[in-house]
């Protein structure tokens, strides 16, 4: 029997989880998927405070979410080769508790050198966990429960990136910086404790593969050329800078190379074949284009609350949270709905809530309250079930069995690059529009000299008047800015909307057992 048959070869499947041993699973899971994705985003409201207290610029601390971000996009579409070569169970646990180790040397790091160090091998450590969780969640639930599985492991990935930097501020303001790490230690090695006594019979079977040494070294240099050059390429103004330009020759001649690598390869690190199902290739522009307009608004909305509307980091995240509360609650229900139902309305009404509310918020003001900011967003949050539940279910639905795991890795490392690509893109469009609105209503000289001489008529010097008008008119470019960038987003979302009818109406929900 050779490597493909032993692949393909069906085993016996164990008996599904029922009761405490069933929640314990998937409490330990849910604890997992949670804390890989919420590292995402927790240390950003940080970055200043941790310059400040390791020595060096907060240009530098930026390499402490650069770092961690290259180091998960490289290691997610790595899962399933990971899984067939060592076993899910056993790639899972062990990830978990190096997580949690990593976790503790990043809050004890006394240089940036040894912190960025220590972020490189979470991000490693974390990636595997976001697939694996939603994978091994499927095949614990009975057969006719598996829509449960989808729906809490979508709530926690919806809700993770939303509570990182609320956690982040809270901890770094009432303690200090290395606890953001701190606080997740015990919960990642108790879980993968726990996950190795309860989901250990789930074990998959190992087929000794042969590495793919080349495919490896193709998708490291081009994820992390393409990761570098979005996160800095804002900081040395894209392409007028010989590093950027560069490091995208890199990432297009690597990707390129890796593609024709990988489809041409055996025993490939990365099973770029699942794109051939329709269903699959069609989620997954949905996914890069719905997800990558989410990420974008979540991005966006606390920047423009923190620098214009005088937010600290912890209220603009608990502003930004109300679109993740109704999420935790109707994710369950919507799931149990997609398993009855054609999962492609949902997905196209899911999206289209989220662009209808984001044009909406196109016409904030300067004087909103912070209910007239989070109430939209709260609101809005209904979408985000209805997109992301029914599109996991299509994604994960229509392929084989064995691609389970492969599948389930793409379609994470396809979020987190939208993610990545949504950040960089928004970021450059919204300082680029400011600037301009800016010079724009600098124009209006007639207007701007009324009020300076009215303004100096009160008893404000000539300076002073010149700095007020200009911070009134940064204020005003950035609000008109930030409604622009939520028009944009807005159609985005409604062409990813469509996106999703490219999808053959579904045969089958996801196969619990379908990891192998």
């Amino acid at each position: 029997m050779n490597q493909t048959d032993l692949a393909e070869s069906p085993i016996t499947e164990p008996q599904p989880l029922t009761g405490l041993a069933l929640f314990g699973g998937v409490l330990c899971l849910a604890m997992a998927n949670f804390l890989a994705i919420l590292d995402t985003t927790i240390a950003n409201v940080s970055v200043a405070n941790i310059a400040g207290s390791l020595g060096t610029s907060t240009s530098q601390g930026t390499y402490v979410i650069t770092s961690y971000a290259v180091a998960e996009a490289i290691s997610v579409p790595l899962t399933g080769w990971l899984s067939r070569r060592f076993g899910s169970v056993r790639v899972f646990v062990t990830c978990l508790i190096l997580f949690g180790v990593f976790s503790l040397l990043c809050g004890m790091a006394t240089s940036m050198t040894m912190l960025v160090a220590c972020r490189v091998f979470l991000g490693l450590s974390g990636g595997p966990m976001m697939p694996l969780s939603q994978t091994l969640m499927i095949r614990i639930f009975p057969k006719d429960k598996s829509h449960a599985a989808i729906g809490i492991w979508s709530m926690t990935t919806l809700v993770a990136p939303i509570m990182g930097p609320i956690l982040g501020g809270v901890l770094c303001d009432q303690f200090s910086w290395p606890y953001i790490f701190y606080f997740k230690v015990p919960f990642a090695i108790l879980a993968g404790i726990a996950c190795w006594k309860i989901i250990g019979g789930f074990e998959t079977k190992v087929v000794k593969a042969a590495i793919d040494k080349m495919g490896l070294l193709l998708l490291v240099v081009w994820v992390g050329a393409l990761q570098i050059m979005l996160d800095e390429g804002k900081d040395h103004d894209w392409f007028a800078s010989t590093r950027i330009t560069v490091l995208a020759i890199i990432a297009l001649i690597g990707f390129i190379s890796f593609l024709i690598w990988e489809l041409t390869e055996r025993h490939p690190v990365v099973d770029l074949r699942v794109f051939r199902h329709r269903g699959f290739s069609a989620s997954m522009l949905t996914l890069s284009l719905g997800f990558g307009a989410f990420f974008g608004i979540t991005v966006i909305t606390p920047l423009w609350l923190q620098i214009y509307m005088g937010y600290t980091a912890t209220e603009s995240g608990y502003a930004t949270a109300t679109m993740g509360i109704i999420a935790v609650f109707i994710a369950p229900a919507i799931a149990a709905a997609v398993s009855k139902f054609d999962p492609r309305p949902f997905v196209f009404f899911g999206v289209l809530w989220l662009g209808l509310w984001t044009w909406l918020r196109a016409s904030n003001n300067m004087d909103m309250t912070f209910w007239q900011i989070s109430l939209p967003m709260f609101f809005q949050g209904i979408g985000m079930p209805l997109f992301f539940v029914p599109l996991t279910a299509i994604a994960l639905g229509c392929v084989k069995p064995s691609e389970m795991d492969s599948a389930a890795g793409l379609f994470n490392f396809i979020r987190t690059l939208s993610g990545a690509f949504a950040t960089s893109m928004v970021n450059t469009a919204w300082e680029n529009e400011t600037t301009y609105v800016h010079a724009e209503l600098s124009g209006l000289t007639d207007r701007v000299g009324v009020a300076a001489q009215q303004m100096q008529a009160g008893g404000m010097t000539h300076e002073q008047t010149l700095n007020s008008l200009n911070w009134l008119l940064q204020q005003q470019s950035s609000m008109i800015a930030t409604n622009q960038i939520f028009m944009w987003v807005a159609a985005i979302f409604a062409v990813g909307a469509f996106a999703i009818w490219l999808s053959p109406k579904p045969t089958h929900t996801v196969d619990p057992g379908a990891s192998h």
